[in-house]
């Protein structure tokens, strides 16, 4: 069954049923994948954390690869401990109610058209983690 409805812009849009089920079936099979990367990337850091030292970045040769540990750090306030020392302090202007955007409605609005990723650019804040790398070699 298709379902038909319009965007706001006065144009009718289709969906097939079809593409739905295959995002299903895509989406239940990446959340089987990310979880068994998760798993990996789990031993591996337990293998560099063994052989380099914990949060120490390293390199290695395992068969015809050459896997590497890459450490990546941002700072941030602990957001609990911060207002109590704030209030403690007495300065309750440095304390804020935050609204905070929904990355999920964000990303669907940039793909329906509705916002532009320019219009968005100097609001992008990135922060790092530890990340693995394999090359065939």
């Amino acid at each position: 069954m298709k379902h038909e409805d319009q965007n706001g812009s006065g144009h009718f849009v289709s969906l097939p049923e079809e593409l739905v089920e295959k995002y299903v079936s895509l989406s239940e099979k990446a959340k089987e994948i990310e979880k068994e990367l998760k798993e990996m990337k789990k031993v591996i850091n337990v293998y560099f954390d063994e052989t380099v030292g914990k949060n120490e970045k390293g390199e290695s040769l395992i068969g015809s690869y050459k896997i590497q540990r890459q450490i990546r750090s941002s700072e941030s306030y602990h957001d609990e401990k911060m207002v109590k020392r704030l209030e403690d302090l007495q300065l309750m202007d440095c304390i804020e109610i935050v609204k905070q955007p929904s990355q999920p409605k964000i990303e669907a609005a940039i793909t329906l058209g509705l916002l532009g990723q320019t219009d968005i650019d100097d609001c992008i804040v990135t922060k790092s983690s530890p990340v693995i790398v394999v090359r065939k070699i």
